[in-house]
């Protein structure tokens, strides 16, 4: 019999009890549903809603069954429907009437949210660290490349040159934004909604506070109504997780532009490539491709919940259910997702020639020559016509900027002398963008410098 079956006259379907049923998927969380019993166990005993021998013996037998599921003595039921009647039914039947007294002044639904927040709070640290890790392996990177000259882009065409550790450090910018954002979230996560009951709180003189300390949680729900029905945090976390992919996506796809032979700009390790079934040269950058492909999977995830949540009257409703499955899924595929991305990155070979082959062609001095104009007394607007002229001319001649003479340069502005040629270097080209936040060693090796502070200062 079910343990709310008492108002029933039939027994539930097989159909439906295999429909109803969320233990297929919600028995990952059967640690946080015994660490929270346990405590709401003491704390009844604390203050006298039960015999303080029987909340012991309630805990004794929790402690007891999560070191038999660690161990996997246990197999669990549908019928039971969910983890947190599995772990109650398990109890009864060990200790028969004090095992039914766990559940005075609690309700599942205040449960459900206790556990789901205990579990999303661990998740998130998780995520936490792994993306530290990445980032302590971009730093890393960007730090042996300081003077790695590359191409810069804007619409995908050449724009300016930078260097490779300026762009891995816009990389490192995200993930950080990122690590904030989960941090933050964390303040919204770590609330304890247990004592909410159903929806209404409960008559028996419960201590939240104690129960929440107990737990480690940082505060206690204020709204008995909105503390069972409310699904923000995971929709936070889950919106957390689209930004993380999106980031990781973006890097991705750069990374299998820069592999092929049009840029070979790097080379991926064979131990995070593929071959081809039917062409033997084949390098596939598969590991990036499906990191790239996951993130399609972890956006779904956060609008199939967005959907769920948007039409549910107060207080808890059934549809809440479909929380869990998005919630694990993205979570599970976030995490796997940036270990195996720090993994690739870290084993991916720089071709560094390439790379400043690359910003010594397409003309992404321009910029630097209409600036060199600029100069020496030139309005920006006419520098910039001088130099798209210049520009032009080398097109049709097959050449550079750097290419041409100074009687060339002169044709289209008296303003060009010798000092030209060093103005319109790939070295000064970045090193004189000296800014903060710029692309010039000094700026770069600052700002390296102070993403090792902030980094450590996270943990």
């Amino acid at each position: 019999m079910k343990l709310w079956g008492g108002r029933f006259e039939k027994k539930t379907s097989a159909q439906v009890d295999d429909f109803h049923s969320s233990i297929h998927f919600d028995y990952r969380m059967y640690r946080h549903d015994i660490r929270g019993s346990i405590a709401h166990a003491r704390m009844l005993g604390r203050q006298n809603i039960i015999p303080a021998e029987q909340a012991e013996l309630i805990c004794s037998t929790l402690q007891q069954l999560l070191e038999e599921i660690d161990s996997g003595q246990i197999q669990f039921s549908v019928e039971a429907e969910d983890i947190h009647m599995n772990i109650e039914t398990l109890l009864i039947e060990r200790i028969g009437d004090a095992g039914k007294k766990l559940h005075t002044g609690r309700s599942r639904n205040d449960q459900v949210a206790l556990d789901t927040r205990m579990y999303m709070m661990e998740e998130t640290e998780c995520l936490l660290q792994l993306l530290g890790e990445l980032e302590d392996e971009l730093l890393k990177i960007a730090g042996q490349n300081i003077e790695t000259c590359m191409p810069g882009y804007t619409h995908l065409q050449k724009a300016q040159p930078v260097t490779l550790a300026h762009h891995l450090m816009a990389y490192f910018e995200m993930f950080r934004r990122d690590m904030e954002r989960l941090k933050d979230c964390q303040k919204r996560i770590n609330i304890m909604p247990l004592g909410s009951g159903a929806l209404a709180g409960t008559t028996y003189d419960l201590d939240r506070h104690w129960v929440a300390k107990e737990l480690g949680f940082a505060d206690i729900t204020r709204n008995s109504l909105d503390a069972v029905s409310d699904r923000d945090f995971i929709i936070e976390a889950l919106s957390c997780c689209s930004m993380i992919m999106m980031h990781l996506s973006r890097f991705c796809e750069e990374l299998i532009l820069w592999s092929t032979d049009e840029f070979r700009f790097i080379e991926m390790d064979d131990s995070y490539s593929t071959g081809s079934s039917i062409m033997p040269q084949k390098k596939n950058p598969d590991v990036a491709e499906l990191v790239r492909g996951k993130t399609g999977r972890v956006y779904g995830n956060l609008m199939a919940l967005l959907t769920v949540m948007k039409g549910l009257p107060l207080a808890y409703n059934k549809d809440m259910q479909e929380d869990k499955e998005a919630m694990f899924d993205s979570l599970d595929t976030v995490k796997k997702c940036i270990q195996v991305f720090t993994g690739m990155i870290s084993t991916v070979k720089f071709n560094q020639a390439q790379m400043e082959r690359g910003a010594l062609s397409g003309f992404a001095n321009a910029t630097d020559a209409a600036d060199y104009l600029v100069k020496k007394g030139l309005p920006f607007r006419s520098a910039h016509e001088v130099i798209g002229r210049l520009v032009l001319h080398c097109i049709k001649e097959g050449k550079g900027l750097l290419d041409l003479t100074l009687s060339e340069l002169r044709e289209l502005s008296p303003l060009f002398e010798d000092d030209v040629y060093d103005a319109l270097s790939l070295n000064a080209c970045v090193n004189e963008r000296k800014l903060p936040g710029g692309p010039a060693a000094k700026a770069v090796a600052q700002a390296i410098d102070e993403g090792r502070v902030w980094l450590e200062a996270m943990f």
